[in-house]
C-alpha cells in the first residue's frame, strides 16, 4: 500500500519498504519488469542508517513483486498506533497480490538456513526512526490472511 506522506502544505506518494537483517548476506536478486517477483538488495548510501537497528551483521533490502515494499500487506503508524481501517476489504485482487508476496518472503527466509531473521518496515526515507514496536514471531505469521507489517514494526522472525 503507498501512501501519501505531508510534507509542509505538499502530499507525496511514499512507499513501504522492508529490511532484513541476516548473520550471513542473502544473494542478491534484481526485480525485473517482465517476471515480477521479491528482489534483494544491498544497502545504498541513501538507507545506510537502517543498519542501526539491526543486531544482525548483515541488512539488506527486501521489494516484493511491485519492486517496492508496497506489495507486502501493510498498516501505517499513526498518531501513536497502526489503526487499520480496512478500506480495501473488497479488493480481492490486492489481498491476493499481498498473500502470494508474503509466501515468496517466507519462502526466501527459509532458504536462508538462519533459525530467526530480523525485519524492520518502514516509510521511505524513514530509515533512522526508532521501531515503535518489537514482535516475535514465526514465519507462518507471515502467511495468514490477517497478518499485516506495521510501519516502524521490527519483527524476529522465528524459522524453525
Amino acid at each position: 500500500m503507498s501512501g501519501k506522506r505531508k510534507i509542509g502544505k505538499v502530499e507525496i506518494d511514499m512507499c513501504f519498504l522492508l529490511y532484513a537483517g541476516t548473520s550471513k548476506k542473502m544473494p542478491l536478486k534484481e526485480w525485473r519488469s517482465e517476471a515480477p517477483d521479491v528482489c534483494v538488495k544491498s544497502l545504498t548510501e541513501y538507507e545506510s542508517a537502517i543498519k542501526a537497528h539491526f543486531t544482525q551483521p548483515e541488512v539488506q533490502y527486501i521489494g516484493s513483486a511491485s519492486g517496492c515494499g508496497c506489495d507486502f500487506p501493510n498498516i501505517m503508524y499513526q498518531n501513536g498506533d497502526w489503526p487499520d481501517f480496512n478500506l480495501d476489504d473488497d479488493d480481492h485482487e490486492k489481498e491476493a497480490r499481498e498473500r502470494k508476496n508474503c509466501e515468496a518472503l517466507a519462502a526466501l527466509l527459509h532458504s536462508t538456513g538462519e533459525q530467526m531473521v530480523e525485519l524492520y518496515g518502514v516509510w521511505d526515507g524513514d530509515f533512522a526512526e526508532a521501531p515503535q514496536a518489537r514482535e516475535e514471531i514465526s514465519v507462518q505469521a507471515l502467511t495468514q490472511p490477517d497478518f499485516k507489517f506495521k510501519e516502524r514494526g521490527f519483527y524476529s522472525v522465528s524459522l524453525r
